[in-house]
């Protein structure tokens, strides 16, 4: 099959232009000019992700010494705009709205109302939220939680919050007497925590931003650049243009690492051309990412493209791998993965050529049954030619949220194997609880059979990211306590009952001014390096607190006062925060407090990096995966499997617009993309309402109606649709055999016309 065989579908929609260019900079131009922008946001946007600067809300990629003169892209620019809207949601709108009329409105519009401005508490009797005060909510919250048990209770983070926030919250939890701790990255990339844990000892990936400029080979699997974190596009184009070879799998071909047009480049702009990037696309079968690197493992093998000497030093049971590979037989390695085997040995080949490798990858590895062991045989392969521990070199997962990474690195963990507690006990004279707190599929269980009874939320949208959505619906109305920290009205705020609070805080981007002055916070980006944040417009309400004063207050009122915890200190002065964090994690945050505006960021470390393999055996783990495919079992007749998608103007639950211009797709998001020849075995016409069903057989009914068909380029065997409108679809036992994670990249479903 040749390249061009290879390419797009033509017949299908598809977006035939580059990344970034025009079409970027038409979209920042039309959601401002549609939220009335003013030269302040102008002015945030200039100094977003520079040193001294407020760092953006949106992904967690890396932010460069040397910054560009505009260091946001489109998405960072959406986000901000989006948080600093000029548009309200205040006591008014709460008097005109019931909940049971809210429900019915789309996620979009929810947002889009504006920003939340006082401190509301719902009641039962009318079916509104009505404005309350600081001192009321703080002091009703309080006597809730001392009533409860805190095993019963759950402190979820989106992956927002500061460093400081977070370790004030790990904190509150940890002295009130639990480690329900979960967070988003329990919905994402808890399969790289567990996975890059057990083979290479550190929970995160080993590349720092130099590595990119001296690798010769970059392999991306299941991560869409071009709408998560385009300015990774950066570093990716400048590899190109020196000579370095991208080899992308994905099933679906996603623009970004396509082509890709500098927005900043006068030249690239005024002539309209892009630069490609993939060398090699190769739409493998969702999940079949194993298959695909043990094809790539058992080739370089044969032609004993092996660095044994590595191995031999710093390799565990690589003999028991050797023997896994030389078992799998490449009629089933063409099956599982959906590739011929001669793309394989073509990627293998270029491998072997490579002397600096870098995997790469995003949720397609990590949201699937067996997605650790897709993780590990990433792992596995970069082991066999020695690319970690190398400049050049290393494993490199994306994350989303800005600082999901880092509020695991201070706390936020249902796992206190993780979490230094006997400095926490030193520093603040108390047991912390030891027992293994609850994740994010423990917590919607919990939810549903009414043994979590009351549920705090720093961020996010919690009830629209689960899994098994439908489920759990009804049952958030049974809490006795539901506490929401936001910014915006989201769809978690209205599946309430009595017991719920609704308390604004502000955003990154505004002025927090506290007893000490104008205060700073901090966050981790995606290759574990921290910076500083520094927000300068004026607050949306005069009646906003910041996230650390709000957690401070509702601890304050929760816990029995303690001579070495000082809530009025620490939110009086963020700097002794940092002090705290510095205390309890020495080796990371040395000089927390000086080093917080290095341009840049600084590094905390990575023993893996350095070739000290922190695991049980002292070396790095080869492994052996359960199956060649990544999928909780092989779909049957009638049965495809669903990757939910996330568009080109939406991050995570939050739904900026009906466009997603880089899949050339418009205005629906109630759709699902099938291939013309998958609609033509089937009997389907484009346009045709149809109901996904899913296929999994536990006694609960799961079905979305009312979605229209899409001819789409996709592999033989799948569909794929939006998250979150079709969460429901993924059952809450389908997730990650070792982490729990939801399964969001691989359910089975079947069609219904």
């Amino acid at each position: 099959m040749s390249r061009e065989e290879r390419g797009q579908d033509p017949t299908t929609p598809f977006y035939d232009r580059p990344t970034g260019g025009w079409g970027s900079l038409k979209s920042v131009l039309k959601h401002a000019a549609k939220d009335r922008i003013r030269l302040g946001v102008v002015e945030t946007l200039r100094r977003q992700n520079k040193p001294g600067g407020h760092m953006c809300t949106s992904c967690a990629w890396a932010k460069p010494p040397s910054p560009h003169l505009a260091e946001f892209c489109e998405n960072g620019a959406k986000a901000t705009i989006w948080d600093l809207t000029r548009d309200r949601c205040g006591p008014d709108f709460f008097a005109r709205h019931t909940l049971a009329e809210l429900r019915t409105w789309c996620d979009h519009d929810l947002e889009a109302v504006g920003r939340l401005t006082h401190p509301m508490r719902y009641d039962p009797s009318s079916d509104r939220y009505v404005e309350t005060t600081w001192p009321e909510a703080f002091k009703a919250i309080g006597a809730k939680l001392r009533g409860l048990d805190p095993k019963s209770t759950v402190f979820y983070a989106s992956g927002r919050a500061s460093l400081e926030t977070s370790y004030l919250y790990q904190l509150f939890a940890r002295l009130y007497g639990h480690n329900n701790l979960p967070d988003s990255s329990n919905m994402c990339h808890e399969t790289t925590s567990v996975a890059l844990k057990s083979t290479i000892g550190e929970a995160v990936g080993t590349c720092v931003l130099d590595d990119f400029d001296h690798c010769d080979l970059m392999l991306f699997f299941g991560q869409n650049t071009g709408t998560n974190s385009p300015r990774f596009l950066h570093p990716i184009q400048q590899a190109v243009k020196r000579g370095c070879k991208i080899v992308t799998f994905n099933p679906i071909r996603e623009r970004g690492l396509v082509e890709f047009t500098n927005p900043q480049s006068p030249t690239e702009m005024l002539s309209r051309r892009g630069t490609p990037i993939s060398d090699l696309y190769l739409q493998l079968r969702p999940g079949g990412d194993i298959a695909a690197i043990a094809g790539i493992c058992k080739h370089l093998l044969e032609i004993g493209a092996v660095d044994r000497d590595f191995i031999a030093e710093h390799g565990h049971d690589f003999d028991a791998f050797e023997a896994w590979i030389h078992a799998s037989s490449w009629d089933d390695i063409e099956a599982a993965s959906g590739l011929p085997r001669t793309d394989l040995v073509e990627v293998a080949e270029i491998v072997a050529a490579s002397q600096r490798v870098i995997g790469i990858y995003g949720m397609g590895l990590t949201q699937h049954v067996h997605g650790s062991d897709s993780i590990g045989m990433l792992v596995n392969l970069l082991l066999m030619g020695g690319h970690i521990g190398r400049p050049g070199t290393g494993i490199c997962p994306v994350r989303g949220h800005s600082n999901v990474q880092g509020q695991r690195t201070v706390g936020i963990s249902e796992k206190p194997e993780l979490v230094p507690l006997d400095r926490l006990s030193e520093l603040f004279a108390f047991d912390p609880p030891e027992d293994t707190g609850m994740t994010t599929v423990d917590v919607v269980q919990g939810v549903i059979d009414g043994t979590v009874r009351g549920f705090i939320g720093l961020g996010g949208n919690f009830a629209r990211a689960i899994p098994d959505q439908h489920q759990a619906d009804p049952a958030w109305a049974r809490l006795d306590l539901n506490v929401q920290i936001a910014t915006k009205l989201n769809r978690s705020h209205v599946l309430v009952g009595d017991g719920a609070w609704l308390l604004p805080c502000l955003v990154r981007a505004e002025r927090d001014r506290q007893r000490t002055g104008p205060q700073a916070v901090s966050m981790e980006d995606s290759l574990s390096h921290i910076h500083g944040s520094m927000g300068r417009r004026p607050p949306a309400s005069r009646h906003l607190l910041s996230e650390p004063a709000i957690i401070a207050g509702i601890a304050k009122a929760t816990l029995p006062p303690k001579p070495q915890v000082k809530w009025d200190d620490w939110v009086g002065d963020y700097a002794r925060i940092r002090d705290l964090i510095e205390a309890t994690y020495p080796d990371q945050f040395r000089d927390f407090n000086d080093r917080l505006f290095q341009a840049g960021g600084f590094y905390r470390g990575n023993s893996a990096r350095r070739r000290d393999w922190q695991t049980d055996s002292g070396k790095a783990q080869f492994t052996k995966p359960q199956s060649l495919s990544a999928l909780g079992e092989e779909p049957g007749q009638g049965i495809f499997t669903l990757i939910t998608l996330r568009s080109n103007d939406q991050f995570n639950t939050t739904i900026y617009d009906f466009h997603d211009r880089l899949r050339g797709l418009e205005g629906d998001r109630m759709i699902v993309l099938i291939s013309r020849p998958e609609m033509e075995r089937s009997g389907l016409a484009e346009g045709q309402r149809v109901t996904l069903v899913s296929a999994v057989e536990d006694g609960v009914t799961r079905r979305i109606e009312g979605l229209s068909v899409v001819p789409y380029d996709l592999p033989p065997g799948c569909v794929a649709a939006y998250y979150p409108e079709t969460n429901p679809l993924v059952p809450l036992a389908w997730h990650d055999r070792a982490s729990k994670t939801p399964a969001y990249k691989g359910a089975p479903v079947r069609i219904e016309t």
